[in-house]
């Protein structure tokens, strides 16, 4: 089955708990699967960090990567040559998906983020590991 475009962006969403604005600007050479990390260059706070590479979304971006060998620097490229998908396509894309799933409740990339955390918690987690992979200073966020 082929990943397309905008699902591989959501699932790095969920898959490694990204903000939308830092998984539609990961490159190729972002993706680490010798260390199974992902580098988020320059996120919220002119911050680069590195979050979890898991292997079923290793698998899902590969499928991507196979299926559409996207050209130029930015793994989901947009249609604008050099550019990279919008994040308001993503989002569109995301309600998109909730339609097709017959979803009543309002449904973001951001929602991703926080469904990330929260299985996180769920399966028993630290919640310090947590904040880390999230990128938050104050355990209040």
């Amino acid at each position: 089955m082929s990943i397309t475009r905008n699902r591989a962006v959501l699932t790095a969403c969920y898959g490694a708990g990204l903000r939308i604005s830092g998984a539609v600007s990961l490159r190729p050479g972002d993706i680490d699967s010798a260390r199974m990390v992902v580098r988020v260059e320059q996120g919220k706070g002119r911050k680069d960090r590195f979050v979890m590479l898991s292997e079923r979304l290793l698998e899902n971006l590969r499928d991507y990567w196979r299926h559409t060998r996207p050209e130029g620097e930015w793994l989901f490229p947009g249609l604008l040559s050099g550019r990279h998908v919008s994040r308001h396509s993503l989002e569109r894309a995301c309600q998109g998906g909730r339609r097709l799933a017959g979803l009543d409740m309002r449904i973001t990339p951001h929602s991703l983020r926080h469904a990330f955390a929260a299985h996180l918690l769920e399966a028993g987690a630290d919640v310090r590991t947590i904040q880390l992979l999230l990128g938050h200073r104050s355990l209040a966020t």
